[in-house]
C-alpha cells in the first residue's frame, strides 16, 4: 500500500495542472498492468492530504479543477507572490480581465455580446486570452453567421484556484454598499 501511495504522490507532484483520479487510475494500470479501484486511490489521496496538512510542510494537496494538485499553503502566498512578481513578465491587462470575467459569467458567449457589455472591440483581449489558454472556443452559436462561442478553460480554473464555476463570486457580492465609492444622491420628494 505504501508503494502505491508514493506512486500516486509522484504523479500529483509531477503535473503542472490538476490530475484527475481517472488519469491516475489509467497511469497506474499502464505502469503495473493491474487495475486499482477508484475508492482505493481516493483513500490514498485523503491520507496524503492529511499528511501534508502537518505544520512542517509548506504545500498541500488540494482538489481543484476536477483533479488534485500540489499547491502552496496560504501562509506562504506572500513569499511566493513576491518571487512570481519578479519572474512573471506580464499580467493580464484590465481589458483582458474584463473580457475574461464576462466570458466566465456569461459562458458560452459570443464576441458581439462581450462587446455590447464592454462597449468596445475585444478582438485583441480575446486573442490574448486564447493564447494564454484561459478561454477556449466551445462551439458555434445558432445565430446569424454562426459566430464562435467562448468559454473558460481548465487552465482558467487552475489560474484562479477554483474547484468549479460555482466558486466564482456571485454578482450580488459586487453590489454591496461598502464597496461603493462616494455618497448616494438624496432622494427628492
Amino acid at each position: 500500500m505504501d508503494y502505491l501511495s508514493q506512486h500516486i504522490e509522484s504523479l500529483i507532484f509531477t503535473t503542472d495542472q490538476p490530475v484527475s483520479i481517472k488519469e491516475i487510475q489509467a497511469c497506474l494500470r499502464d505502469a503495473f498492468e493491474t487495475s486499482f479501484k477508484e475508492k482505493e486511490i481516493e483513500d490514498i489521496i485523503i491520507q496524503l492530504q492529511a499528511q501534508y496538512q502537518q505544520e512542517q510542510y509548506s504545500f498541500e494537496i488540494l482538489e481543484i479543477g476536477g483533479g488534485y494538485q500540489f499547491l502552496t499553503k496560504g501562509a506562504f502566498h506572500k513569499t511566493v507572490g513576491q518571487y512570481l512578481k519578479r519572474t512573471t513578465r506580464r499580467k493580464l491587462s484590465r481589458s483582458a480581465m474584463e473580457t475574461l470575467s464576462i466570458i466566465a459569467y456569461k459562458q458560452p458567449t459570443v464576441k458581439s455580446d462581450i462587446e455590447k457589455i464592454r462597449g468596445v472591440s475585444c478582438d485583441y483581449a480575446i486573442q490574448k486570452l486564447l493564447e494564454k489558454e484561459l478561454i477556449s472556443i466551445v462551439g458555434r452559436s445558432e445565430g446569424p453567421g454562426r459566430p464562435l462561442l467562448y468559454g473558460t478553460s481548465d487552465k482558467f480554473m487552475d489560474y484562479f484556484g477554483l474547484k468549479s464555476l460555482k466558486d466564482l463570486p456571485k454578482p450580488k457580492d459586487f453590489k454591496s454598499p461598502e464597496e461603493q465609492i462616494g455618497e448616494q444622491a438624496p432622494i427628492e420628494e
